[in-house]
C-alpha cells in the first residue's frame, strides 16, 4: 500500500505537495480550496502552472482531493442542496484543472427523509454531475462512513446501491475508512473478522471499486457509530487490525492515507506514518 496523509494546503495548493516530500510520503490528499466555504476564488493559471509543475517533478502519486464537508448530496432543503450540487461542480471542475484523479465524499445525509430516498437522490444527483462533466477524467469516490445521525454509507449494502443506480463505473469508485467502517459495526482487528469484513466487502461492493484507504483508528469501538479518528495504534483497532489491511497483496498498489488529528507542523503524521510503515512485512 501507498502511504500517504492528508496535507494542508495553506500558502498554497503545491506547499501540501512540498509537505508531502518532507515526510516521505507515497501519496497525499488535499482540499483544494477552504474546506469551510461552498465557494472558492477561481483558480488563477499561475496557480494551476505551480500546482502541475509541482506534482510532475514528485514521485508522490496519486495526489488526490476530498471534497468540502459541507456538501450534503440528499438535502432536503432546497436551498442546501443547491449549494450542494454547485459545490460538487465546483469540486469536480477543479479537480479536473488540477489533474487530480478522483475526489473522496461522504455520500450524504438523508435528514429523517429516509434511507432510500436518500440514496436514490444521492445517486440521481452524481449521475446528472458526471453527465455535465462529461469528458472530465476525475472519479467520485464514495466513502464508507460511521452512520453517525443520518449519514449514509455505514453498510456496504449503501455503497452497492449507489454505484448501481450511479451507472458511472468508469468515473466511480470507494474509499475505505478505517475508523468509519469499525464504529459502523465492522469488526475488522483479528485474522478471522479481517477475513469476514473483506469477504462481504468484496460479495456486496467489489474489492476493484476500492481506489483509496483512509488509515485511522478509532475513539470510539465498534458499532458505536461515532466519527471519531485517533492516532493509529492507540484506539480501539489497534496496531494489528491495520497490520491485516497494510500486508494484504490485493491493496498493494492502493493509496492509504493518514486522518488524524495532527497540527501544523505534521509531527503526529511523521509518528502514524512511522507505526504503519513498522507493521508492513
Amino acid at each position: 500500500m501507498k502511504l500517504g496523509a492528508h496535507m494542508f494546503i495553506t500558502g498554497g495548493l503545491h506547499k501540501a505537495i512540498e509537505s508531502g516530500e518532507a515526510l516521505n510520503c507515497e501519496t497525499i490528499q488535499i482540499f483544494t480550496k477552504s474546506n469551510r466555504s461552498w465557494t472558492a476564488k477561481p483558480l488563477s493559471e499561475d496557480e494551476i502552472q505551480v500546482f502541475n509543475e509541482k506534482q510532475s517533478g514528485t514521485t508522490i502519486s496519486p495526489i488526490f482531493a476530498h471534497n468540502t464537508y459541507l456538501i450534503n448530496l440528499c438535502a432536503t432543503d432546497s436551498q442546501t442542496y443547491q449549494k450542494s450540487y454547485a459545490g460538487m461542480k465546483l469540486e469536480l471542475d477543479r479537480a479536473e484543472q488540477l489533474q487530480l484523479p478522483f475526489i473522496v465524499m461522504h455520500p450524504g445525509s438523508h435528514m429523517k427523509a429516509g434511507e432510500k430516498e436518500g440514496l436514490e437522490r444521492i445517486a440521481e444527483t452524481l449521475q446528472k454531475l458526471l453527465y455535465e462533466t462529461e469528458g472530465s477524467k476525475v472519479k467520485v469516490l464514495l466513502e464508507t462512513t460511521a452512520g453517525q445521525g443520518t449519514n449514509l454509507g455505514y453498510k456496504f449494502e449503501h455503497l452497492a446501491i449507489l454505484l448501481k443506480l450511479i451507472n458511472y463505473p468508469d468515473r466511480t469508485g470507494t474509499c475505505f475508512d478505517t475508523c468509519h467502517t469499525f464504529a459502523a459495526g465492522y469488526d475488522f482487528k483479528t485474522e478471522k473478522g479481517y477475513e469476514i469484513v473483506i469477504a462481504d466487502y468484496e460479495s456486496t461492493v467489489g474489492l476493484e471499486s476500492i481506489q483509496v484507504f483512509h488509515l485511522n483508528d478509532s475513539i470510539n469501538d465498534c458499532g458505536s457509530f461515532v466519527d471519531r479518528h485517533e492516532h493509529i495504534g492507540k484506539g480501539y483497532i489497534g496496531t494489528e487490525g491495520f497490520r491485516h489491511f497494510l500486508n494484504d497483496k490485493r491493496f498493494k498498489d492502493i493509496p492509504g492515507v493518514l486522518e488524524t488529528p495532527k497540527d501544523k507542523d505534521y509531527k503526529e503524521d511523521e509518528m502514524n506514518l512511522r507505526v504503519l510503515r513498522s507493521l508492513i512485512e
